[in-house]
């Protein structure tokens, strides 16, 4: 067989690796981290109370919508009017050390053995962005979206939108299983030392928007 015949095997064999693999880790790091789980499910309740676990519509696989799951990080809490307040004035300490640590990320596991997400790979945004997508950045939707992925460990929240996309692309055309391993080792190391986090973009990154 040619080297373009083995890369184009290569492209059939990892995918399916890449998802029974990631739904063997995911399920033994929940039984792993279960003892976690369980305290950060008591501290979200004492903080926030009930519902325990966010979950939000965001665009996945194959331009598919699905549920993510993630633990609370913000109040109910509301105006005179009845409205709800901005999100830098509803997320708390508890909550910000949450999203810093990516503690608030754990419950995507469950999202893992669902099918709905790997371990790595573009961030899931919400349903609602892809109207602003053009026809190169729709691409990152060919791989399923990651808990942590190429855009991630190139800076987080400190990415431009444009900046993450380009990362995203990068990643589609080019992941693999030492890739993965990369990306895995180097967001163990940026959550230790919170890097590519600021304080400016903690509660919610700056809302994507885009004339049509």
């Amino acid at each position: 067989m040619n080297k373009k015949g083995i890369n184009k095997l290569k492209i059939k064999i990892y995918p399916e690796f890449k998802k029974n693999s990631d739904f063997i880790f995911a399920l033994f790091l929940i039984f792993l981290l279960s003892p976690l789980l369980l305290i950060l499910s008591f501290l979200v309740y004492l903080n926030f109370g009930t519902p325990i676990i966010f979950s939000q519509k965001r665009l996945g696989f194959k331009n598919k919508i699905f549920t993510i799951y993630k633990f609370r990080s913000m109040n109910d809490k509301y105006d005179k009017n009845g409205l709800l307040l901005p999100d830098n004035l509803r997320i708390t300490k508890f909550g910000s050390w949450l999203r810093s640590s990516s503690m608030d990320e754990l419950p995507e596991l469950f999202n893992i053995l669902r099918g709905e997400m790997s371990i790595v790979g573009p961030r899931p945004f919400i349903s609602k962005y892809k109207k602003f997508y053009n026809k190169e950045e729709l691409r990152r939707h060919n791989v399923r979206p990651g808990i942590t992925g190429l855009a991630q460990i190139k800076g987080r929240n400190l990415l431009s939108w444009e900046e993450k996309f380009h990362f995203d692309i990068i990643y589609v055309d080019n992941y693999n299983l030492i890739l993965d391993l990369k990306i895995m080792f180097k967001t163990i190391l940026k959550v230790f030392n919170s890097e590519g986090i600021s304080s400016r973009n903690l509660s919610q990154n700056q809302e994507f928007k885009r004339d049509l």
